[in-house]
């Protein structure tokens, strides 16, 4: 994507670019000349390669914050990434999830309307029950947990704030290699577990669409490039239980996965509820954005090449 002639480069501001999918956006805009890069997190700049004064260090959660760092960049778009998303830390500390979640997104929000910034949130498909997935944009919404509350309540917050032009882009389980990431994700977890060849404990009940991190910045762009409206599904196009996410991890990478056993969700004994079947249909997506998310083994090879020495 790029622009000729006199057009000025769209300014895009970034929250959480230290996350793994802030990363890639980061990595897929900072040399596209169609694009001026902000990124924002909290604390240091943690980016392989330093972003110097494209940088700028941001509390979200502190409003003269976020309204100070949009008065000086006065962005076109923004891309918000930032969140809690460890659900289970959510559901044991619901009042700092709230804040990270929602309040945080409504300081954005605000200061979103004042700019005429065009609001891309980043949401989940945690928001629904896993009664009847995969889901469609417009199925209706049934948390199970406080993490899923929250990012529910942050897309109302999104929706209900009467900005000139939102999106919101949910996902499901991204994964990827990105250097300093405070977690890990399910991906890596499994490569690493079948490497030490530990007994695992792997649940069979849960089926989820899991989703490259470059193709989910991918996504974002795209929104943000064509102005797009509306809610979009973006997350991969194969389907699998997580049992079977870490079986096709070890086919791939050569592993042993003979001392993986399956259990079901209820005997891990963790605070928050999960959706058992989720997936999103994403034809919306291809359709609209010309989204075109690589299958899981293609994903796979990419986080191989990137973990090479």
């Amino acid at each position: 994507m790029s622009l000729a002639g006199s057009f000025a480069a769209m300014r895009i501001l970034i929250t959480g670019s230290n996350g793994l999918l802030g990363q890639k956006l980061v990595a897929a805009l900072r040399t596209n000349d169609a694009f001026e890069l902000v990124a924002t997190s909290r604390g240091g700049d943690r980016s392989p390669d330093p972003l110097g004064d494209r940088y700028r260090p941001l509390d979200i959660t502190v409003q003269a914050e976020v309204d100070a760092v949009f008065d000086a960049v006065k962005p076109d778009a923004v891309i918000h990434t930032a969140a809690m998303t460890n659900v289970d830390a959510c559901e044991l500390d619901p009042a700092t999830c709230h804040i990270q979640n929602v309040t945080a997104t409504q300081h954005l929000v605000n200061a979103s309307k004042r700019h005429a910034s065009h609001f891309i949130h980043l949401s989940t498909d945690f928001i629904f029950d896993g009664q009847a997935g995969p889901y469609r944009e417009e199925d209706e919404p049934a948390p199970l947990s406080i993490y899923g509350h929250s990012k529910l309540e942050s897309e109302r917050v999104v929706m209900e704030a009467g900005l000139e032009r939102w999106a919101i882009a949910r996902t499901i389980i991204v994964y990827g290699v990105a250097p300093g990431l405070s977690r890990s994700n399910v991906v890596l977890w499994a490569k690493s577990a079948l490497e030490k060849g530990d007994p695992i404990r792997v649940v069979d009940d849960q089926w989820r669409m899991p989703t490259l991190a470059e193709d989910l910045a991918d996504g974002c762009i795209r929104i943000a490039a064509r102005g797009a409206t509306g809610i979009f599904h973006l997350c991969g196009p194969d389907g699998m239980s997580i049992l079977e996410l870490v079986m096709r991890v070890g086919k791939f990478f050569k592993l042993d996965t003979s001392r993986v056993t399956p259990v079901k969700s209820d005997t891990l004994g963790q605070p928050a509820k999960r959706p058992p079947r989720t997936g999103f249909y994403i034809d919306k997506a291809r359709s609209e954005l010309g989204y075109a998310p690589r299958g899981f083994e293609g994903g796979l090879a990419v986080v191989a090449a990137q973990l090479e020495p």
